[in-house]
C-alpha cells in the first residue's frame, strides 16, 4: 500500500477508505483471473475446450460489464484504466474492448466548497481575489478534475488582453487515489506475470508502468500547460489552427487557468451550417491538420474527441487563441479555425517511428499488402521471428475488397461479410507475436478518433482520399532524397578517382624503396580461425539436421530414430569443443 500523501487543500480519503478501495480492486481482479484461468487453461487440458469456447463471448462481455460498473463506482483512475484497456486491441479480445470503448467519465462533480478550498490553497489567495468571478457550477466534470468558467481579475485581464477564462481544478485527494490504484494494478500485474500463457503474449508490468507514466502526467497541470504552449508554437503561423493561451499567474500543478476559447463544437453540424461553415470542408481540414501533427511535426493531440475541438469563426478569434502551424496552408485564409483544448494527453512520435509511419502511409496509398506488412515490421511492431504469410494474405484481401472505400460505401456491404472478415482478420493479428508500443497506441487512438469525427461531419468522407495527397508528397520527398543521395555518392566516387593517381604513385614508390610490408603471419592466423569457425558452423548445422531427423523418425522407426539422435552427438561435440584445446598462438 502507498503512503497517504497530502497536499495543500487536499481532502485526502482516510486510510480505511483507501485500504477498502485497494482490496476491492484486488478482489475483483483475483476472482476474474481465476475464472479466466479455469475456462481458458484448465478445461482445455481436460479435453473440454469446446465447452470453454461455447460461452466465451458472453463470459468476457460479463467481465467487461462488471468492470464498467466497478470503474464508475470507484471513479478515479479506474475509469482511465477502462479507457486505456479499450485501446489495447493487440492484447485484449474484442468482447472486452468493445464493452469498454463506451466508458466515459461517468462521475458526479465535486462539491464546490471542496474545489474552492483546494484552489485557494494552491493559488495562495481567496477565489474572489484571484478572479473577478468564478462560476460554482462546473462546466465539465471528469474522474481526475473538473472545469469552471471564470473571469480574470482586472489586473490579470489588463496583462492578458482578455478576461474570460476556464479554470481546471483537480479533484481533492486524487493523488492518493491514483497512488492506491497504481499500487493495486502493479500487484495484479505481478500475479499475471507469473502465468506463463499471459507472460508469453504480453509484458503486463511494462503496460502498467506505461499507463502509470501517462496518468501521472495527466494530473500535473504544469505539464499540460507546457504542452499547450508547445502545441501553439508548432502551429504559430498556420491560420487553420488555434489553441488557448495559458494564464501562468493563475496556474499551478493542480490548478490550470486558460483563455476561454469556447465556440462551436466540431460535431455540431446544425450550428456550423447556421454559421455558414460547410461540415464537409471542416472534415477535410481537420484530417489534414491531424496528418500534419502525426507525420510532419511528430507532436500530436492524442485525444481529439468532439469535446476537445471547437470551430471558431475568424471574426471571433482574438489574441486569447493564438494561431498555430503547418507548412501547408491555403492560399486564402479559411473563414474559421480549429481550436484545440485539453492537452493532458499528448503523443510524441520519435524520428525513427515517424519515418516508419510514412512508409506505412505509402504502402496504404499503393494498396500493397506485402509492403504494408514490411513497413509494419520496420516500425518494430512485429518481432523478427513473426511468420507474416497469413498477415500478408489478409492485408491483400483487405485492399482488394475494401481499398479506396469510404465509410458510407463500407456500410452498404453485407454485415455478415464484414463480421466474417473482421473475425478472421482479428484472429490473424492476435496470433502474431507483437505488442504495440505506447506511442503507437496513441497514434492509433488519434487516427481512429479523426476518422470517426470526419465521417460524422461528412458521411461520404473517404480517408483514402485524405491519405493520398500526403503519400504523393512523401513520394516526392523520397525521390528528392534519393537524387540527393546519388549526387553525394557521385561526388564521393569522383573525389576517390581524383586521388587515385597520386595514391598509386605513392604505392609504387614504397614498393621500389622496399618499404611495403605484408603482415602475413597474422593474416594466416586469422584465416585459420575463420576456417575453424566455418567447420564448427557446419558441424552445428549437421547436428541440428540429424537430431531433428531422429525425432521425426522415432515414432515410426524407433531404431533409426535413436541411431540418428546418437550419431548427432559427434558433430555437436565438434561444434562445441573444436579448437578449444589447440595449442600455440591463436
Amino acid at each position: 500500500m502507498p503512503s497517504e500523501r497530502r497536499g495543500p487543500g487536499d481532502s485526502t480519503p482516510d486510510v480505511g477508505n483507501t485500504r477498502a478501495r485497494y482490496r476491492r480492486i484486488l478482489r475483483f481482479a483475483a476472482r476474474h483471473i481465476v475464472q479466466i484461468w479455469w475456462f481458458e487453461l484448465v478445461l482445455p487440458r481436460l479435453g473440454l475446450a469446446k465447452v470453454a469456447a461455447r460461452g466465451r463471448e458472453a463470459r468476457l462481455t460479463r467481465i467487461a460489464q462488471r468492470f464498467h460498473v466497478l470503474a464508475v463506482d470507484l471513479g478515479g483512475l479506474m475509469i482511465k484504466v477502462g479507457q486505456y484497456l479499450s485501446s489495447r486491441l493487440d492484447v485484449l479480445p474484442p468482447e472486452i474492448t468493445r464493452e469498454l470503448a463506451g466508458l466515459q467519465d461517468e462521475v458526479p462533480p465535486v462539491p464546490f466548497h471542496a474545489i474552492q478550498r483546494l484552489a485557494e490553497a494552491e493559488l495562495g489567495v481567496p477565489l474572489e481575489r484571484a478572479y473577478a468571478w468564478f462560476d460554482p457550477t462546473p462546466l465539465a466534470a471528469a474522474s481526475l478534475g473538473q472545469a469552471h468558467r471564470a473571469r480574470l481579475s482586472p489586473i490579470d485581464a489588463a496583462d492578458m488582453g482578455y478576461d474570460e477564462a476556464v479554470v481546471k481544478v483537480q479533484r481533492p485527494g486524487i493523488e492518493t487515489i491514483v497512488d492506491v490504484d497504481l499500487a493495486a494494478l502493479r500487484r495484479v500485474a505481478g500475479w499475471l506475470s507469473r502465468v506463463r500463457f499471459v507472460a508469453s503474449h504480453v509484458d503486463v508490468p511494462s503496460l502498467v508502468e506505461e499507463f502509470a507514466a501517462t496518468s501521472l502526467e495527466e494530473i500535473d497541470y504544469l505539464q499540460e500547460a507546457g504542452y499547450a504552449e508547445r502545441f501553439a508554437a508548432s502551429f504559430a503561423h498556420d491560420p487553420r489552427v488555434a489553441a488557448p493561451e495559458v494564464v501562468w499567474e493563475r496556474t499551478t500543478r493542480r490548478v490550470l487557468t486558460l483563455a476561454d476559447v469556447t465556440a462551436i463544437k466540431i460535431n455540431d453540424r446544425e450550428s456550423l451550417v447556421a454559421a455558414g461553415i460547410d461540415p464537409k470542408a471542416v472534415a477535410k481540414q481537420f484530417a489534414a491538420v491531424m496528418f500534419d501533427q502525426l507525420f510532419r511535426d511528430g507532436f500530436f493531440h492524442a485525444d481529439p474527441h468532439p469535446g476537445n475541438i471547437f470551430i471558431t469563426p475568424v471574426e471571433q478569434v482574438t489574441d486569447a487563441a493564438p494561431r498555430a502551424s503547418s507548412t501547408v496552408t491555403d492560399a486564402a485564409s479559411p473563414a474559421y479555425r480549429l481550436t484545440f483544448i485539453d492537452f493532458g494527453m499528448m503523443g510524441e512520435v520519435p524520428d525513427g517511428l515517424r519515418r516508419g509511419l510514412q512508409q506505412v502511409i505509402l504502402a496504404i496509398a499503393a494498396r500493397d499488402g506485402k509492403r504494408l506488412v514490411d513497413s509494419i515490421r520496420g516500425v518494430g511492431i512485429l518481432l523478427p521471428s513473426a511468420d507474416t504469410a497469413e498477415l500478408e494474405r489478409a492485408m491483400t484481401e483487405l485492399f482488394a475488397r475494401f481499398g479506396g472505400m469510404g465509410l458510407a460505401e463500407v456500410r452498404q456491404i453485407d454485415e455478415r461479410e464484414l463480421r466474417s472478415f473482421a473475425i478472421e482478420f482479428g484472429e490473424v493479428m492476435r496470433a502474431l507475436p507483437f505488442q504495440l508500443p505506447e506511442n503507437f497506441l496513441l497514434v492509433i487512438r488519434a487516427m481512429s478518433l479523426t476518422s470517426g469525427m470526419c465521417s460524422s461531419l461528412d458521411p461520404d468522407f473517404n480517408m483514402w482520399d485524405a491519405v493520398e495527397p500526403y503519400a504523393a508528397q512523401l513520394l516526392r520527398d523520397e525521390r528528392g532524397n534519393f537524387v540527393q543521395a546519388l549526387g553525394q555518392q557521385a561526388l564521393s566516387v569522383a573525389a576517390t578517382v581524383a586521388r587515385l593517381p597520386q595514391r598509386l604513385d605513392a604505392l609504387a614508390d614504397r614498393i621500389e624503396e622496399g618499404r611495403l610490408v605484408a603482415n602475413s603471419p597474422r593474416l594466416e592466423q586469422r584465416m585459420a580461425r575463420l576456417e575453424r569457425t566455418a567447420q564448427r558452423i557446419v558441424s552445428a548445422v549437421l547436428f541440428v539436421g540429424l537430431f531433428i531427423g531422429g525425432i521425426q523418425l522415432r515414432p515410426d522407426e524407433p531404431v533409426w530414430g535413436v541411431a540418428l539422435i546418437a550419431v548427432s552427438v559427434i558433430p555437436l561435440l565438434h561444434a562445441l569443443f573444436a579448437g578449444v584445446f589447440r595449442r600455440g598462438p591463436r
